[in-house]
């Protein structure tokens, strides 16, 4: 990427506009910084209002519904979204909605947490009340600990800022990432609470990268049955080939009578032993294999059998039950086209 030069800017936007725009842009990441870290600091006790608010969540039976107006309404829709993601079901509610039918979302094993800066949102003040009485627990993130929202909740998160980082002081830039972030603390607290692992998270978005690598097993793609390149012991290095070449593979194993792996020829091995020796014809199989190939289990994930294969610098694995049984072998290209790799 080349950098850009004055002369690359609009007529109409010239290099002290430009250097102004970097100097506003670098004050509204060092006012939002402050604002995350000034967070922290209010995170200072084990019975305070977050961890408050985390065993309630924690202790929830039902739901948590996220609301708020505006800003604060968008931020409520990412935080309850991280929420569900992560293992706290969760939704949003627009609170100008929820007065006109849909509190019939809200139930009394829920949590309602609602958001708003000023921790005065006239539909925010109006709702709480009903979900206050039909039993649901309320958290509020509001910037005024002495706000109606604050002083109606079994706890209080202040996500209150200094100030915001527009110049003017007045559109929510600071306040809603404050907010966002004290969002996530949440989310992540509940997470490690809930004993939350990768296989969960995955589980929650099968149709991403992550999904497939965390929820893709070796018996979903290996090649099985009559698909395996295999042949005995004793069989011809000229009926191994044959095999190599019928099966696709680029590999073939070598099997017991119980048909438990004991060794493997591949492609690389053919061209290796093509500059030491003319004559196939008397060898067997058993003459050239590599004893006591590397195998994988059925039910093991499928990156894990790329992590075997990167190590060992191979392309081929054969896939073994507990018994040692030979049950299916993988190609790289077979991982590729899975899309686990």
């Amino acid at each position: 990427m080349t950098q850009s030069t004055a002369k690359d800017l609009p007529a109409t936007f010239g290099p002290g506009q430009a250097q102004r725009a970097l100097g506003l842009a670098r004050d509204t990441l060092q006012i939002e910084a402050d604002a995350i870290l000034a967070l922290k600091d209010r995170l200072n006790a084990d019975s305070g209002p977050f961890a408050r608010a985390v065993a309630i969540l924690f202790a929830c039976h039902g739901r948590v519904v996220v609301s708020g107006m505006g800003k604060s309404g968008h931020i409520g829709r990412k935080i309850a979204s991280t929420l569900a993601s992560t293992g706290t079901p969760a939704l949003f509610v627009h609170p100008a909605e929820a007065a006109h039918g849909d509190l019939g979302m809200v139930t009394a094993q829920d949590v309602f947490i609602s958001i708003s800066n000023s921790g005065e949102a006239a539909e925010l003040v109006a709702i709480v009340p009903i979900i206050k009485r039909m039993g649901a627990k309320h958290i509020a993130m509001t910037g005024n600990d002495a706000s109606s929202l604050a002083q109606l909740s079994d706890a209080h998160l202040n996500a209150g800022v200094d100030r915001e980082a527009c110049p003017l002081n007045l559109a929510p830039t600071a306040s809603t990432t404050a907010t966002l972030a004290l969002g996530d603390a949440l989310a992540v607290a509940l997470l490690d609470a809930r004993g939350f692992q990768a296989e969960d998270f995955a589980r929650s978005h099968p149709g991403g990268a992550l999904g497939r690598r965390l929820l893709t097993r070796v018996r979903d793609i290996m090649r099985s049955g009559d698909a395996i390149p295999a042949v005995t012991a004793d069989a011809s290095l000229n009926a191994a080939l044959l095999e190599v070449s019928r099966k696709g593979i680029a590999m073939t194993a070598v099997v017991d009578d119980r048909f438990h792996a004991i060794g493997v020829f591949t492609d690389g091995d053919l061209r290796r032993l093509i500059e030491h020796v003319q004559d196939f014809s008397k060898l067997t199989i058993a003459d050239v294999m590599h004893a006591n190939p590397r195998t994988i289990g059925p039910d093991r994930l499928a990156v894990e059998a790329v992590e075997i294969m990167e190590q060992h610098r191979i392309n081929q694995l054969l896939v073994a039950d507990a018994d040692g049984v030979l049950i299916g072998a993988l190609h790289i290209h077979d991982l590729t086209r899975a899309k686990v790799i």
